[in-house]
């Protein structure tokens, strides 16, 4: 899990050391990060920066997903039925990503600033594991065969490791802690019966630590290489739903749709060492995504146990930058799947 995590966000940072020769505009008409005084080492700094900033910008939307997911409890479309019941699991994300290809000397930096170009990509499924609880707390009002406005508590925990690469300290992931819990809430709108399907509304916020990423490049500090940091990257998702559910004996099947906000944020900065000096930008990213989010679940019933496979799909919302990705956009439509296993009461 280490390994792939670091992957990620690994590529997501030594993209700043450069982009690809191929001209292609993607929304922005000029450069996020200012152009600087100081000759051609100022300017590859600028360059660098312009590089990170669009790279964040390809990866926020796809770190969002990773944690909001489609269910907010795999599986599930009702209310547990009050005090007494609950519902714990374990579950992954994932989804066919695209991350900045770096193989091949592939993100060369430029000395006469920002440039405008396609940065090379390549897809790889990555996604975050997380585990999740539900606590009846009302079992709702009974009208005929069913009950209505239930309530059931949502808790999640997500978890981001520390790394550090001993070697010439090339790479270091240091989160503000390893965990990081969500909340939220289910309202029963139908209590499963055998007449009727368990219908719910769902709210939930989910987020990762504070990271804090540093990334040294080339030969020594100090002589052709560049240092790249990203600090204080935020990202926190808030996601609502409505997902209805029935039972089948040995299979269950739910459907849900919804929407999600993934709201992002990061320092940037990239320093260029060379032997005649160095130089440094930084510049201030944010990205706020509403995306809606379709899904559906297929779950085979055993005595306790649920196993849980869920397929679905996150669209909409615009993410400007100033270069593009040979593989897509930023802003592009998301298939995505989860696996999980789920204990109820």
């Amino acid at each position: 899990m280490k390994k792939r995590i670091a992957s990620v966000v690994a590529s997501a940072v030594v993209a700043l050391a450069g982009v690809s020769p191929r001209v292609m505009a993607q929304d922005l008409s000029a450069p996020r990060c200012a152009g600087a005084g100081g000759g051609s080492i100022a300017l590859a700094a600028q360059d660098a920066c312009q590089q990170a900033y669009d790279v964040y910008q390809l990866l926020a939307p796809q770190l969002g997903l990773a944690l909001a997911g489609g269910n907010a409890t795999a599986g599930v479309g009702g209310v547990l039925g009050g005090l007494g019941h609950f519902s714990v699991g374990v579950r992954a994300n994932a989804f066919d990503g695209l991350l900045p290809n770096t193989d091949n000397n592939g993100f060369p930096i430029s000395t006469t600033g920002a440039q405008r170009r396609t940065l090379p990509t390549q897809n790889q499924f990555f996604g975050l594991p997380t585990a999740d609880a539900a606590i009846g707390l009302f079992k709702g009002f009974p009208v005929g065969l069913t009950d209505v406005f239930g309530i059931d508590a949502l808790v999640s925990a997500e978890y981001v490791p520390t790394i550090n690469d001993g070697t010439n300290n090339s790479f270091s992931l240091n989160p503000s802690s390893n965990f990081q819990f969500g909340y939220g809430a289910r309202i029963g709108l139908l209590s499963e019966s055998i007449a009727f399907p368990g219908v719910s509304f769902t709210w939930i916020e989910r987020d990762l630590p504070t990271i804090d990423i540093n990334v040294h490049s080339g030969g020594d500090v100090g002589v052709n290489s560049s240092t790249i940091g990203i600090t204080d990257l935020r990202v926190k998702t808030s996601a609502w739903r409505v997902v209805a559910s029935k039972s089948l004996m040995a299979f269950s099947v739910a459907a849900g749709i919804g929407r999600d906000r993934y709201n992002q944020s990061a320092t940037l900065e990239g320093t260029v060492n060379q032997s005649g000096g160095s130089a440094t930008q930084s510049v201030p990213a944010s990205q706020v995504l509403n995306r809606t989010n379709i899904f559906g679940d297929l779950a085979i019933n055993l005595p306790i146990l649920k196993i849980v496979f869920e397929a679905g799909n996150a669209m909409g919302g615009s993410v400007a930058t100033y270069n593009s990705f040979a593989g897509g956009r930023a802003d592009r439509s998301q298939l995505y799947g989860s696996f999980g296993l789920r204990l109820s009461r």
